[in-house]
């Protein structure tokens, strides 16, 4: 479509939303609101994209420049409304450019590229001046009426502050997604004022000007309200990102993956899953997390950009960027931070943390353990509560311990140190230096029981009543 150019306005700060990130930055399925209407626009294949920004230019600038960096940036200046915003957008295409100009919102999200491709293509084969998408709203309170005469024909556009009684009563409104003959477009701006409850320039006048001078204007409606629901507010952001994310779920189910409960899943556009993975309620698959197929997945589990291998099993577990194994399994209730990464046939268990640390295949830390900036080789076990103490509340340091090692429960590894293959610790062990492969390590004092303290120094309590029972039934048995 190399006679297509496409004009983005994101210039709005879109002060219903009450928040201090701009609104067309406010994410939809993992990237935000302005980066769908950019993908929609680079997958139409126009020779130009223009964005027009004003709002936290620099913020909204780097998102489009990191999506599209070929996209025209232009600022929106001072005198309001949209038709100065698109008037602005058209002085930043060549000035030779007399092909088609496709106007976009960056605050309506859901709008896909095959109904903008089939508004382009009814604009071409009809000869129209202007091709506007619209749609029927049980409520169109404060959008824009499409105002029809005798036998449907396109009229006019009337916004909410500026309708009559009657007019407010047409459901059809203005979807704001035009297709426009550029030479029609420029001459209809020129014309435009600001005689309007707002005072601002309206794009919308635009087509009375059109109409005016005879171009030919078509409406066309779309069934599917959501392609061109806008977004004002936090409800209506919500709103959207629910019924995004009900496509996307849908999507998987029809390619292969079990998803047990649609309305408790929540599934990223830069998520890949393969076949056969089952997910169960609870969970959400955020960023561009990659799962395998025949993993299960959940429930009660959140995954940021991490990775999961075939057959692998995770439940109740906080993982980002994590990589983990074929045949591994986590969880429940693990805690698995950046630079985890599990091995195949690894095991991370119930109220593990890991952070930084490479477990190999078949290794396990069970239970109760947290093991940060650690290698840990293959078939190795550390028993309940190991711990890697690696801050010396100055800087991180490494600990190593090799393949086959079996640690009993309550070690400490003090790092940095380094366990050699085979070796083995007792239980409450302290290793505080290197152990030699296949060494037994302990740190062990000797056990010193002071008979009778109970009974001296705790007089009257229900232990030391115990205690003085026990102590005669044991002397009445001898």
């Amino acid at each position: 479509m190399s006679d297509i150019a496409i004009i983005i306005l994101a210039a709005g700060q879109g002060t219903r939303m009450k928040s201090a990130l701009p609104k067309v930055l406010h994410p939809l399925a993992g990237i935000p609101m302005v980066s769908h209407v950019l993908a929609t626009a680079e997958k139409i294949g126009a020779a130009h994209i223009v964005a027009v920004v004003r709002h936290e230019r620099d913020a909204v600038a780097a998102v489009i420049a990191e999506h599209v960096p070929h996209a025209i940036i232009v600022d929106q200046d001072d005198a309001p409304g949209t038709g100065r915003a698109v008037e602005l957008g058209l002085a930043g295409l060549p000035s030779d450019f007399t092909g088609s100009v496709v106007v976009l919102s960056a605050d309506v999200p859901l709008l896909d590229a095959a109904t903008v491709r089939a508004l382009i293509e009814t604009h071409a084969l009809a000869g129209n001046a202007l091709t506007l998408l619209s749609a029927h709203f049980a409520d169109p309170t404060g959008a824009g009426r499409i105002v029809r005469g005798l036998g449907g024909a396109f009229e006019s556009i009337v916004e909410q502050k500026d309708a009559t009684d009657e007019q407010r009563e047409i459901t059809e409104v203005n979807s704001g997604v035009y297709v426009f003959d550029a030479s029609a477009l420029r001459a209809a701006l020129a014309r435009v004022g600001t005689d309007n409850a707002q005072n601002e320039r309206y794009l919308t006048d635009a087509a009375s000007g059109i109409r005016a001078t005879g171009g030919r204007i078509e409406a066309v409606p779309v069934t599917d309200t959501w392609l061109v629901a806008g977004i004002n507010d936090r409800a209506q952001l919500g709103a959207a990102a629910a019924e995004l994310n009900a496509r996307i779920v849908r999507g998987w189910q029809l390619s292969g993956v079990t998803i047990q409960d649609p309305a408790t899943t929540w599934i990223d556009l830069a998520t890949s899953i393969g076949e056969d993975v089952e997910i169960l309620p609870g969970t959400q698959l955020k960023g561009a997390t990659a799962i395998e197929r025949g993993a299960i997945i959940g429930p009660d589990t959140t995954l940021v950009d991490c990775e999961v291998g075939h057959n692998a099993v995770v439940k109740r577990t906080d993982a980002t960027l994590a990589v983990i194994g074929a045949y591994a399994t986590v969880g429940p209730f693990a805690y698995l931070r950046p630079g985890t990464y599990l091995g195949e046939n690894g095991k991370i268990g119930t109220f593990v943390e890991i952070k930084n640390s490479t477990i190999a295949r078949g290794s396990k830390v069970p239970h109760l353990s947290y093991i940060g900036d650690a290698t840990i080789g293959e078939g190795t076990n550390l028993g309940a509560g190991a711990i890697t103490a690696n801050y010396d509340d100055i800087a991180k340091h490494h600990t190593e311990i090799g393949s086959h090692v079996h640690s009993g429960s309550h070690t400490v590894f003090v790092a940095p140190v380094r366990i050699g293959d085979g070796a083995k610790t007792g239980a409450g062990t302290i290793v505080r230096k290197d152990v030699p492969a296949g060494a037994l390590v302990m740190t062990v004092a000797p056990q010193r029981n002071v008979e009778g303290w109970v009974e001296q120094n705790r007089a009257g309590t229900a232990a030391a009543t115990a205690a003085t029972v026990a102590a005669t039934t044991a002397h009445t048995t001898d």
